[in-house]
């Protein structure tokens, strides 16, 4: 698709489908269905469902892969993620290979399991040795390919298809090199910090620092490769998505090495398709069939869609409370994770404690006796439907 036709694209989908006043939200969210722990990723089939993993606080006990139909939702369990003894699983990414099988990311992990309702499978190993995996998304030969979520390092892995190899094959520039450093202290860039849990000191004539609490690391997020076959990645700490693009032979095409402090295999800042401040936050996303670029804005509790060529567009953010200005209340929790199913946008919640989600006491989830997740679907239909996954 060029440049032009994205931007027709994006100016069709946000005019005609929504034909609000200049400023005004231009879409509605509801509550689909809750969870009682909390949850992350979401993927779906092309029969209606959607499919998530529970994440479990209490060590040895099992995460559940739950069924869930969009027309009549309920949780329906179809796998499990059994930990290794003496921990717990927190899943995070997911998403089907062209066979029906779900891939889970988790820890330093990607499990893989055939979804069944009637006898719920375990899910095996699929892959290890990828530290902090987070989003996945199938290229077409394939392959696997995910971040390392929360470690900051921006590394980018592509698994073979029988789970071997585990290749670094890049990384998206992280927020701080490793230069200047004493006693593991130091280097050179900048720290983005939410408040809260961060805070500052509010004067007259200064915002300054009051502790050292919420910074936000994670540049390597959400990931979708596009049909023309270029690897898309969510930047958190950025606002950004950065795009990746290979050869015929699938060697990396996008250039590299362009700070020396950091490693080689380091993106250049060219890379970076998209940055935007509506986009602060940027976790899971999702592409339609015109290119869009639908973004969950986790942090700022609002839904976003883009291309390179047109406007950043705000689809919906929660209102501020009328008594405290806070948009902790919902019907968004920190929305983590979209999916397009046909023409019916769903994301799950997970009611992260910072920035505009703070305190998490004021929403629908974790209040005492409360569920723990919930997954919001817009009312209102798309112009443009989900481009089918994987990319074939």
């Amino acid at each position: 698709m060029n440049g032009k036709n994205s931007f027709i694209a994006l100016s069709l989908l946000v005019s005609t489908q929504f034909a609000m006043p200049s400023g005004a939200q231009a879409a509605s969210f509801s509550t689909l269905i809750t969870t009682p722990i909390a949850i992350e990723g979401l993927t779906g089939d092309n029969k209606g469902n959607l499919f998530v993993a529970g994440r479990q606080s209490v060590v040895d006990t099992p995460c559940p892969v739950w069924r869930i139909n969009i027309a009549s939702p309920s949780l329906v369990v179809v796998g499990n993620i059994v930990p290794s003894a003496g921990t717990a699983c927190s899943p995070s990414g997911i998403a089907f290979d062209r066979v029906g099988n779900l891939y889970i990311s988790d820890g330093e992990k990607v499990y893989k399991v055939f979804p069944n309702q009637g006898s719920p499978p375990n899910a095996t190993v699929f892959a290890s040795g990828v530290p902090g995996t987070n989003g996945l998304a199938f290229d077409r030969n394939g392959n696997l390919w995910t971040g390392d979520g929360t470690t900051g390092q921006g590394r980018v892995w592509k698994i073979g298809p029988s789970g071997t190899p585990v290749t670094e094959m890049f990384r998206v520039q992280p927020m701080a090199n490793e230069v200047n450093l004493v006693a593991g202290v130091g280097g050179i860039g900048r720290d983005v910090r939410s408040l809260p849990p961060g805070a500052i000191t509010v004067t007259l004539t200064s915002r300054n620092a009051q502790n050292t609490l919420g910074s936000q690391p994670l540049v390597a997020n959400g990931v979708a490769f596009t049909r023309a076959g270029d690897l898309l990645i969510a930047d958190t700490a950025r606002g950004a998505i950065w795009r990746a693009q290979f050869k015929s032979d699938g060697t990396l095409r996008s250039k590299t090495g362009c700070d020396t402090t950091f490693s080689a295999n380091t993106l250049c800042l060219e890379n970076v398709l998209i940055q935007h401040p509506l986009m602060e936050g940027a976790d899971g996303f999702v592409l339609d069939e015109a290119g869009n670029i639908w973004v969950d804005a986790n942090e700022r509790n609002a839904i976003v869609v883009a291309t390179a060529a047109g406007p950043v567009s705000e689809i919906f953010r929660n209102p501020p409370d009328a008594t405290t200005k806070l948009r902790n209340g919902g019907p968004l929790e920190t929305p983590t994770s979209p999916f397009l199913s046909g023409r019916k946008l769903c994301t799950s919640n997970s009611d992260g404690n910072r920035r505009d989600n703070s305190p998490i006491a004021a929403g629908q989830l974790n209040n005492p006796g409360a569920p723990r997740g919930k997954i919001s679907c817009m009312d209102q239909l798309t112009n443009v439907r989900g481009l089918q996954l994987p990319i074939r």
